[in-house]
Parts: C-alpha cells; sequence; structure tokens
C-alpha cells in the first residue's frame, strides 16, 4: 500500500481561501457510478486536475490534495476507483483493496477517468485539463496522455510504474509511448525498490525516441510514496515535486492558450 491510512499531502496549511469541496457521485458513460470529491477554487486559473488515487481509492488524502490545488487556483476532482466492485462509497480503514485492484479492467479505468474530466469540463468550464495520479493512479495518470479523448493538456505522475508487464489488462506506459500527445511530468523516489532508476532510465529514453515532451525527475535518497506528511524527512523532496507540479500546470496551461 503506497500510505498509511493517517496520511496527508505534505502541503503548508490553507491560507484561508475559501474552497468549495462537494461530494459527488459520477456516472460513467458505461453507467457505472462512483464516488468522487470536487473542489473548486475560489480564483480558478482555467486548469482543472483529475486525481487518481493508489490502491486505496478515495480516501482523505486524495480529498485533501483537492482542496489544495483548488486553493492554488486549479480545479480539482478526486475520483474512487472501485465502484464497479466496491460500490459508491469512501474508502475507510480496512478496505480490501487488493481484491478490488484484482478487477479493475483498462476500459472501465478510463472511462471513470473520462467522468472526472467532463465534470470538470461541463460543471466548472476548464479549457485546460490534467491529470495526475500516484502509484497505480500515477501509471494511469501516464496512460492517460496516449488517450485522444480526454484530450489533456499534460499528466504528472507520481511513483506510477512505468515499465514491466500489464497489470490486469492495463499496459505499461512504455509501451504506449508512440501515442502519448501530451507532456508527461514524472516524479520518482531513487531509493524506490518498486521503480529502480533503471526503469526511469528506460521510460525517459522511450519518450525522447517518440518526441514525446516530458521531465522525469528523480530525488535520490527518497522512498516510493515520499510525497506525505509523515515523511518529514523528505520535505525538501516534497515542497519542490509540489513546485514542479503547480509550474507545469502553470506552464503548460499557457502554452495552450
Amino acid at each position: 500500500m503506497c500510505f498509511a491510512y493517517d496520511s496527508r499531502p505534505p502541503l503548508p496549511p490553507m491560507a484561508g481561501a475559501a474552497v468549495d469541496g462537494r461530494d459527488l457521485e459520477l456516472v460513467a458513460d458505461d453507467g457505472n457510478r462512483f464516488a468522487a470529491l470536487g473542489a473548486m477554487a475560489p480564483a480558478p486559473t482555467a486548469a482543472g486536475m483529475v486525481i487518481l488515487p493508489d490502491v486505496r481509492g478515495l480516501h482523505r488524502y486524495y480529498e485533501e490534495l483537492a482542496l489544495r490545488l483548488a486553493e492554488a487556483g486549479v480545479d480539482a476532482v478526486a475520483i474512487d476507483l472501485f465502484g464497479r466492485t466496491a460500490g459508491v462509497g469512501k474508502r475507510e480503514e480496512g478496505f480490501d483493496h487488493a481484491a478490488h485492484v484484482a478487477q479493475t479492467t483498462w476500459a472501465g479505468l478510463r472511462a471513470d477517468t473520462q467522468a472526472g474530466a467532463s465534470w470538470l469540463r461541463n460543471e466548472r468550464g476548464v479549457p485546460t485539463l490534467f491529470v495526475m495520479g500516484f502509484c497505480f493512479g500515477g501509471r494511469l495518470a501516464f496512460l492517460s496522455a496516449a488517450e485522444p479523448e480526454l484530450g489533456v493538456t499534460g499528466v504528472i505522475g507520481f511513483y506510477g510504474v512505468p515499465v514491466g508487464p500489464p497489470r490486469n489488462d492495463i499496459p505499461a506506459p512504455i509501451d504506449l509511448v508512440d501515442r502519448m500527445r501530451s507532456p508527461v511530468l514524472g516524479l520518482f523516489g531513487g531509493a524506490d525498490r518498486a521503480i529502480p532508476p533503471e526503469a526511469v532510465a528506460s521510460f525517459e529514453e522511450a519518450l525522447t525516441r517518440a518526441g514525446v515532451d516530458h521531465e522525469l525527475v528523480i530525488y535520490p535518497d527518497a522512498s516510493h510514496s515520499f510525497f506525505d506528511r509523515k515523511h518529514e524527512e523528505y520535505a525538501e523532496e516534497s515542497a519542490d515535486a509540489w513546485r514542479r507540479v503547480l509550474d507545469f500546470v502553470h506552464t503548460q496551461s499557457n502554452e495552450a492558450g
């Protein structure tokens, strides 16, 4: 599992902006209903972010992250990944994630991501759309760059495994680089045993060969799931990662506009 149940994003306290966050129930094109949290920026920048969680699904960590993005001017929606098998609801401590991860399909996850994107476009009117994911969701975020119907302006993956065999029928991002049409920001820990530096190097080489605009950052001593308030030893790495996320959104939004 990526994070402990009491993990939270390692971000400074909110500055007091009146961020509007609300529980949602979204419906994918195939009829799947699933839980989400929408966060509306008090001073929107015209950018929107779909947040794809790790294997815990819609956990408080990702709800808070959506609120922090909204505080920074980015409308956000954090979606659950397991509505098809676990029903509509939040994923509390003790959620048997492994049983539900094993039942996910690429088609279903793509449909749910599209539903999150549609909410941002239809309800918030965002012209520039981003997808950001963590671990399991990070892999999906990278793959979103190869989905033309999503029309994303950029994708951000925190420690998403970019190489290796398919997970269920979900391909490895490295296998779809030739289809990627959106810039990629990847953030990795150099001490992550699940994603060795060689894997990141292979992904970078493939992205370069395919002509995909990208930046892959490795924090040498950071572990998997370093972006966590509990990991005070990675405070500098987390602050740099957050800065890169916001800079990426700002830069790509301006270029798209």
